[in-house]
């Protein structure tokens, strides 16, 4: 019945939106203005240096395409500006987000159906605490989210995959963590250390990185859309949503 649960939490990258999807299409949008600007280098060479910039430093890292310039053959930047480059990358990263960042189809639908219920909405999610506030923003997932339920491990100073992060998330929510859920993308990430605090736990599998990852424990369940996740609540729970979205 419903009265089991108080609270679903979500991680918002490949749970909310495709965060795959859209970081290759706007890096690779970042490549193609750098060459415009005459960054004489191969579009694949670039995007693979680049992606080497990203796994050695981070994708939060600040300084990505300087650290790329500096890999690439002097040849390649001769009778251009670092400056300009870089500029040119950062405004097609940017133009990118401005024009294609949204959540997945369902999500917004799915969202306002669950905001009707008693249900507390809140996000966990992992990296730096604009960057990720944006993303909420952006998405227009904040008029469903209760917005003293936001957590982000910049913010918060416990990251991914602390179990800590999820107990302190629900302690500063005021809600029992055995009568939360979360959802999200990575088993090691998401499910192992939700499980570990008694949270019930549901695996988007939808798309990304971690499709093949296998984490230390089970998710109580695995969905592959937000069609799933109100059938269940509907299921198991009791909830009534018109699922016609």
């Amino acid at each position: 019945m419903s009265e089991k649960l108080d609270a679903i939490f979500f991680d918002i990258d490949d749970t909310l939106f495709s965060t795959t999807r859209f970081a290759e299409t706007a890096r690779r949008a970042s490549i193609r203005a750098m060459i415009t600007l005459g960054l004489k280098v191969d579009e694949e060479e670039a995007y693979r240096e680049l992606m080497e910039v990203i796994r050695e430093f981070s994708s939060n890292y600040g300084n990505h395409y300087d650290k790329l310039l500096n890999r690439l053959p002097t040849l390649a930047l001769i009778g251009t500006s670092r400056s300009l480059l870089i500029a040119a990358a950062v405004v097609a990263y940017h133009e990118t987000k401005f024009r294609e960042l949204s959540t997945y189809e369902d999500v917004l639908e799915a969202m306002k159906l669950l905001a009707k219920t008693r249900l507390k909405l809140g996000i966990i999610t992992s990296g730096l605490r604009i960057k990720q506030a944006e993303k909420i923003i952006r998405l227009q997932v904040w008029p469903y989210i209760d917005h003293q339920a936001i957590f982000i491990t910049d913010e918060v100073g416990i990251g991914k995959p602390n179990p800590k992060l999820y107990r302190k998330a629900c302690e500063l929510a005021g809600v029992d963590p055995t009568r939360c859920m979360y959802v999200g993308d990575h088993p090691l990430h998401d499910i192992d250390p939700a499980n570990e605090v008694g949270m019930m736990t549901v695996w988007n599998r939808r798309q990304g990185r971690h499709l093949s990852t296998v984490g230390l424990s089970k998710p109580d369940y695995v969905i592959y859309n937000f069609l799933d996740l109100l059938g269940l609540l509907q299921d198991d729970f009791g909830f009534d949503f018109n699922m016609e979205i």
